[in-house]
């Protein structure tokens, strides 16, 4: 089995990540991508945004239809700052040793990749994909490291929570489960 891990914030999830999720899917010929959101994440300030159950809900909204996809509470539910490496073992666990994970990061985190928790660790037990992000090339790719070219598309999370707090709209930028849940919980204002 072939299983692709995209984590990060998602905060919220828009559809970048969601176009990176199912170009990766086809390009890696996974039988599943699970996003799995942070519960603290080591490398971001967490103060900005929504809470982690907000996220994961908006997830599960934006993915329903993707029998490909899953959302993982995993590093919600630890209550903990997240490293990639505590998941990647828990899958691995959960999984077997007979699966293929397949850890899946933008380009944007080659520049701090090595100052990852256990990042060699990493390496060993997934396959490790970077796929490109507007605005950070490939730049001194290490050889443990497979690249991706994916549709580039230009959204960020940021942008988005900078255009909620100045009351514009966020209409096709997110899935409009997403936008919905947002304007329903009054999130990002």
């Amino acid at each position: 089995m072939r299983i692709g891990i995209l984590g990060g914030t998602f905060n919220p999830i828009h559809i970048g990540h969601l176009i990176l999720a199912e170009e990766a899917c086809f390009k890696l010929k996974l039988d599943k991508l699970i996003f799995v959101p942070t519960f603290i994440p080591p490398h971001k300030d967490a103060a900005a945004g929504a809470s982690p159950q907000d996220r994961l809900r908006m997830i599960l909204a934006a993915i329903e239809d993707n029998p490909n996809f899953e959302a993982s509470s995993f590093e919600i539910d630890s209550r903990k700052k997240s490293y990639s490496i505590d998941t990647l073992r828990e899958f691995k666990r959960v999984y077997g040793g007979d699966a293929q994970l397949y850890f899946i990061t933008g380009s944007d985190s080659l520049k701090d990749l090595f100052s990852w928790k256990d990042v060699n660790e990493i390496f060993k037990i997934s396959k490790f994909i970077v796929a490109n992000r507007a605005g950070y090339p490939f730049e001194a790719v290490p050889k443990e490291v497979e690249t991706v070219v994916i549709t580039p598309i230009e959204i960020s999370s940021e942008d988005i929570r900078k255009r909620l707090s100045e009351n514009r709209s966020i209409r096709y930028l997110v899935p409009e489960k997403v936008r919905e849940y947002i304007i329903e919980h009054n999130l990002y204002k």
